[in-house]
């Protein structure tokens, strides 16, 4: 089965980040060439697993629960915008960023230690915390949905307690990814 592991966003974070998502599709002319994150798939991702099987899924929640027990809950600010690769005129990911992360990446390189010890791969890449809000399957009409991410590059989306990390399974499905949840760990 396909899983990660994320921090849910409160509903009022998703309602702000929905709300920003329509304005930019409507300045990308409604464009299907844009795959939008849908408001119940926005998430924080701190470490896909790929595919594992069942004997792994109790190792895991183990790990997560280790880990959640050395870690407070801690607030996150969703801050400014952007996208992969940056400043480019042909972007694949745009994204919302997060501000203030020291706790939150103190948090995701425990995460990558403890379960580096189940043979899960760290990251080659540096973690970069933000919240993908669309994928850009074919770069057309793109300008002034850009132009607005760069006018929102220190717009603010609200602030959360983060109390808890989350098991994710995820359905690939042709209208989407599904996710459901596997197990829930409060931070102590």
């Amino acid at each position: 089965m396909r899983t990660f592991i994320a921090i849910e966003l409160d509903n009022e974070i998703k309602n702000n980040l929905s709300s920003f998502v329509s304005k930019l599709d409507k300045l990308a002319k409604g464009s299907r060439h844009i795959r939008w994150v849908k408001p119940e798939g926005m998430h924080l991702t701190l470490k896909f697993l790929v595919e594992i099987t069942g004997e792994k899924v109790e190792e895991v929640e183990n790990i997560l629960k280790a880990v959640s027990e050395k870690h407070k809950p801690f607030a996150l600010k969703f801050k400014g915008t952007g996208s992969f690769p940056p400043a480019s005129r042909n972007p694949r990911v745009l994204w919302v960023g997060i501000e203030e992360v020291e706790t939150l990446k103190a948090l995701q390189f425990h995460l990558e230690g403890e379960l580096e010890k189940l043979d899960f791969p760290r990251e080659k890449r540096k973690f970069h915390p933000h919240l993908t809000l669309g994928r850009v399957k074919i770069p057309t009409q793109l300008e002034e949905a850009i132009s607005q991410l760069e006018k929102s590059k220190e717009s603010s989306f609200g602030e959360m307690q983060v109390n808890k990390l989350t098991f994710f399974q995820s359905i690939l499905k042709p209208t989407g990814a599904e996710y459901s949840v596997l197990y829930e760990s409060e931070l102590k």
